[in-house]
């Protein structure tokens, strides 16, 4: 009796065919997102790059389409850090439904002064985690009409060192760049498993995935001018560093496994192989502290408060 076949191994270097999906990508127009829209455009699917800056949008468009003969690329503008424009987002996508939504937007502040969103949010808590929180609900109708869609939250590293203070998340005492970064990529982080078990408590057919991209840095990453220029002299001095980290091409797999591989499940985190910093994707056990159901669901019920929307029930 023959039984049934098991799947390839998962390749990089060679994706699943996604013919006729549509994928959303904030930040698509450079950095991680830039390469996540650029390896899902090469499966055939369509690919929308949310970007807040129409000229970097259309730099990053044409240097997809001059690397994937026949890209289905597109962008639509997308500033999270104002959570008055998300309303007209989904509208703007113009689909009946939406495969996935790939949350990488995000912004690292690396020193003082605190600033915030036009909002009155502390800037990368705002952006970084309330404006995908909100972004969400407004494009939720729309992955529920997907047979089986799937958010993928990009949090970070830089998360796992840090706690979040629910009495604190606008990061006014005591503020310190890095750590509000880290906090904001924390909450990120919490999100998406939340929203994950709130999903799952309705029979949703959407899934919700966490991914972090491990240690990225410019310097290794290829040249893709004019999206991302890579000189002779950042080549060398970083090559030291890539026994131990990789560049953002590579920092963009575990968001493409986590959208494109049917055996990646809802609930999850995903980073690379080798220590949690480079290497092929692979499934890693949840943080201990991202286990916390009682921070998740205060965060959840803060944010909704914040923002005025709730992705979920």
């Amino acid at each position: 009796m023959t039984g049934t076949p098991s799947a390839p191994p998962w390749d990089v270097h060679r994706l699943p065919r996604a013919e006729g999906r549509v994928f959303l990508v904030t930040g698509g127009n450079a950095g991680i997102g830039y390469f996540i829209a650029e390896q899902l455009a090469a499966t055939g699917a369509t690919v929308v790059l949310g970007s807040r800056d129409p000229g970097r949008a259309e730099a990053a468009l044409t240097s997809i389409r001059s690397r994937v003969h026949g890209a289905a690329v597109r962008a639509v503008r997308l500033d999270l850090a104002d959570l008055s424009s998300l309303g007209a987002v989904a509208d703007s996508l113009d689909v009946a439904a939406l495969d996935a939504v790939v949350h990488n937007a995000g912004v690292a502040l690396d020193h003082p002064p605190r600033r915030e969103t036009p909002d009155g949010h502390e800037l990368m808590f705002g952006t970084n985690h309330l404006g995908h929180f909100a972004l969400t609900g407004r494009l939720l109708p729309l992955l529920s009409a997907a047979p089986a869609a799937r958010v993928v939250t990009v949090g970070s590293f830089a998360a796992k060192s840090e706690r979040l203070d629910l009495d604190d998340l606008p990061s006014r005492r005591d503020y310190r760049a890095a750590r509000a970064y880290g906090r904001s990529k924390l909450a990120q982080m919490y999100f998406g498993l939340e929203l994950d078990r709130r999903l799952r408590d309705i029979g949703s057919p959407v899934g919700s995935v966490v991914v972090h991209p491990g240690g990225a840095l410019d310097a290794l990453t290829p040249a893709r001018p004019p999206v991302h220029a890579r000189g002779l002299g950042a080549r060398l001095g970083a090559a030291p560093a890539a026994l131990l980290v990789q560049g953002k091409h590579a920092g963009a797999w575990p968001a493409v496994r986590a959208v494109l591989d049917p055996a990646v499940r809802g609930g999850q985190l995903w980073g690379p192989r080798r220590f949690g910093l480079r290497g092929t994707p692979r499934q890693e056990e949840v943080w201990s502290r991202l286990a916390d159901t009682a921070v998740a669901a205060g965060l959840w019920d803060a944010s909704r408060d914040l923002t005025g929307v709730d992705p979920g029930p």
